[in-house]
C-alpha cells in the first residue's frame, strides 16, 4: 500500500468518526504528507520504535495511523530513539489536529498565529488553508524550530517561523484573525487576546490542572475580552511555562482525618465536574493514581496539599492534608455543587478571558463560578 492509499484510508477513518467534516481541512490533509514531518525512527510512546531504514512499510503504517508520534523527550535531554522520559514534543494525532483546525474555521487570507510549531505539520496544514504568507508559527525550542523549517522546506511551504515564548504571541505580525495553539495552557495568555482583532477566533487545548484537558474556542470581543465555550476533550503536552508544578512529595506527613466519600467519586468525575472543580479551585492541581489495589487522589497548590485514599473494603477513607487550606473539602464541595446543578456536561461551560483575569461560567457568561477562596 502506497502513501496515497494510506492517506485515503486515514481520511476515511477520520470522516467516518466525525472528526473530519470541512472540505478545506480535508483538502489540506490530503495535500500535506504527514510522513514528511515524522522522524526516521517513529514511536507512539508505546510498543516498539519503528525505523524507516529497516522497516519502511511498518514505518508508514505507523505514520498514517491516528496516533501522536513522540519527537522529543525531556526537552531534548533524552535521546528519543532509545530512551524513556517525559514527552515534551510530538507530531500530534491526526484526529486532534483536525478537531482544532475545524474549530478554528480559518479562511483563505486569514492571518494566523500558530503557537507551538513542533514538527511543522500543523503550520503546513494552516499554510495550505490560508496561504503560507499569512501564517506565523512560534516555537520556544530552537532545535525543534530548525527541524520544522527543514520539514516545511521539503514540502515546499514557507510560513514565518519564530523562536520565542508562544505565551507572548508575536506582536510584530499582529493583529491576527486566528490564533491556534498546539500545546496545552493552564490559562489563556492575554497576549493572544490582545493580538487578535475583534471577531477573531482563538482555539487552544485548555488544562488548568484539575484532571481533564479541554478544547476551548474563544471569540475576541470589541471590548478586548474573549468569550467562548469548551467543545470537547483535548490532551496535549503543556506549554513549558504552563506545566503543572511537581507534587510536593510530603511522605508520611500531614494531619489525618477520614471521609465517607469514595475518593474515586472526585478522581473519576466527568469533564463537566472537572471544569466546575477547577474553576472553584484555581491554582489547584489534581491527579489520581493506582498502587497495589488502592487509589490515591492527590490535590496540591502552592501552599497546601491533600491526599484521599480508597482501599477496597473500607467504609471510610483516609485523608491527609497540610497547609492553610483543606483542599479535599473544597474539592468535595465543588463536586457536589456540580451535582446540585444537574451534573452539567462540558459543553454547558464557557470561559471569559480579560486582562489579568479569567472566569469559567455555566450556561451564560453572567453565571460565573466563583473561587472557593
Amino acid at each position: 500500500m502506497g502513501v496515497e492509499r494510506r492517506m485515503d484510508a486515514l481520511v476515511e477513518r477520520l470522516s467516518a468518526a466525525g472528526w473530519l467534516t470541512q472540505s478545506r481541512v480535508r483538502t489540506a490533509l490530503r495535500d500535506v504528507p504527514r510522513h514528511a514531518f515524522v522522524p526516521p525512527v517513529a514511536w507512539t510512546g508505546e510498543g516498539d520504535r519503528v525505523d524507516r531504514a529497516t522497516a519502511p512499510e511498518s514505518w508508514l503504517d505507523l505514520v498514517y495511523q491516528d496516533d501522536a508520534i513522540i519527537t522529543q523527550l525531556d526537552d531534548g535531554q533524552t535521546e528519543v530513539t532509545a530512551g524513556n522520559g517525559r514527552f515534551t514534543s510530538s507530531c500530534s494525532a491526526p484526529s486532534t489536529v483536525v478537531s482544532l483546525l475545524e474549530l478554528l474555521d480559518a479562511e483563505v487570507g486569514h492571518r494566523v498565529l500558530d503557537v507551538g510549531t513542533g514538527t511543522g505539520w500543523t503550520a503546513a496544514l494552516l499554510s495550505r488553508m490560508v496561504g503560507a504568507e499569512n501564517v506565523t508559527s512560534v516555537e520556544i525550542d530552537p532545535s525543534v524550530s530548525t527541524q520544522a523549517a527543514e520539514n516545511l522546506k521539503e514540502v515546499g511551504l514557507s510560513p514565518r517561523l519564530v523562536v520565542g515564548d508562544g505565551a507572548e504571541g508575536w506582536a510584530e505580525e499582529a493583529p491576527f484573525d486566528r490564533v491556534h495553539a498546539s500545546c496545552g495552557v493552564s490559562h489563556v495568555p492575554h497576549a493572544w487576546v490582545r493580538q487578535t482583532r475583534p471577531g477573531g477566533v482563538i482555539v487552544t487545548p485548555y488544562a488548568p490542572g484539575f484532571a481533564s484537558g479541554h478544547e476551548l474556542r474563544l471569540v475576541v470581543m470589541p471590548d478586548g475580552t474573549a468569550v467562548g465555550r469548551f467543545t470537547g476533550y483535548a490532551s496535549y503536552m503543556m506549554m513549558r511555562s504552563h506545566r503543572q508544578p511537581s507534587w510536593p512529595a510530603p511522605g508520611d506527613g500531614g494531619a489525618e482525618s477520614t471521609t465517607p466519600i469514595d475518593p474515586r467519586t472526585i478522581g473519576y468525575a466527568p469533564a463537566g465536574a472537572d471544569l466546575a472543580m477547577g474553576a472553584s479551585l484555581p491554582g489547584v492541581n489534581a491527579r489520581g493514581y493506582h498502587e497495589d489495589g488502592t487509589y490515591v487522589l492527590r490535590l496540591w497548590s502552592a501552599d497546601a496539599w491533600a491526599t484521599a485514599t480508597y482501599q477496597p473494603g473500607q467504609r471510610v477513607h483516609q485523608v491527609r492534608m497540610s497547609g492553610d487550606r483543606n483542599l479535599w473539602e473544597e474539592a468535595a464541595r465543588a463536586y457536589f455543587w456540580w451535582v446540585g446543578h444537574g451534573s452539567p456536561a462540558r459543553d454547558r461551560f464557557g470561559l471569559t478571558a480579560a486582562s489579568g483575569t479569567e472566569t469559567v461560567w455555566l450556561d451564560v457568561p453572567t453565571n460565573a463560578i466563583r473561587p472557593a477562596v
